[in-house]
């Protein structure tokens, strides 16, 4: 295989997206490369492709297949290892937000759980403090839930759900200037402000 002037820009563009997300720019850049390969490729194949060394590849072969984005694949008479990518964008997409939650943002929780209780613990001093990990700690539950609801969703449903994101838009939209979330609201939303 060789790497078209679009591939290139693509795997490139991918690579600095990924560092800038937090991951690794060869990993992100491998992600790319395999995901616009049409066939699968052993790691000799995406070192010389990327011009990147062989460790930094299986480095970021085990942390992709990790996530669930690329597997490999064992061909019949060819003692190599190959990989391929996921090629369905919205399973991509899924495998990726899911990653990110069990990374991210549960621990988070966790973290947050842990400080309000010893805010709770401590003081008068701290009930700013409290009152306030309490707000994060709310605010994170519901983007925690928002995202169980939408990974719920069939695929059909979900790309319904983007492409209707500019009447979603205009059905909340309160004016053209962002307006606090009033307590009733979050209520409403099903998140705990005290």
């Amino acid at each position: 295989m060789n790497l078209t002037p679009a591939a290139q820009k693509f795997v490139l563009h991918w690579g600095e997206m990924g560092q800038a997300w937090g991951i690794n720019r060869t990993m992100a850049q491998v992600h790319a490369l395999l995901f616009v390969a049409p066939s699968p490729l052993d790691a000799e194949e995406i070192s010389r492709l990327l011009d990147v060394s062989r460790s930094n590849v299986s480095t970021s072969l085990r942390e992709l297949i990790t996530w669930g984005v690329v597997r490999r694949v064992h061909i019949i008479g060819d003692r190599r290892d190959r990989f391929e990518a996921l090629k369905d964008v919205m399973e991509t997409f899924r495998v990726i937000m899911a990653e990110r939650k069990r990374r991210e943002m549960d621990p988070t929780i966790a973290l947050l759980e842990n400080c309000v209780r010893e805010a709770k613990a401590g003081d008068d001093s701290e009930e700013y403090t409290r009152e306030q990990l309490n707000k994060m700690l709310d605010f994170t539950r519901m983007v925690t839930t928002w995202y169980g609801h939408i990974d719920n969703l069939s695929t059909p449903a979900l790309l319904r759900l983007f492409k209707g994101g500019a009447m979603l838009a205009k059905l909340f939209t309160r004016g053209k200037s962002r307006t606090p979330v009033a307590e009733s609201d979050t209520a409403e939303a099903g998140v705990v402000t005290s």
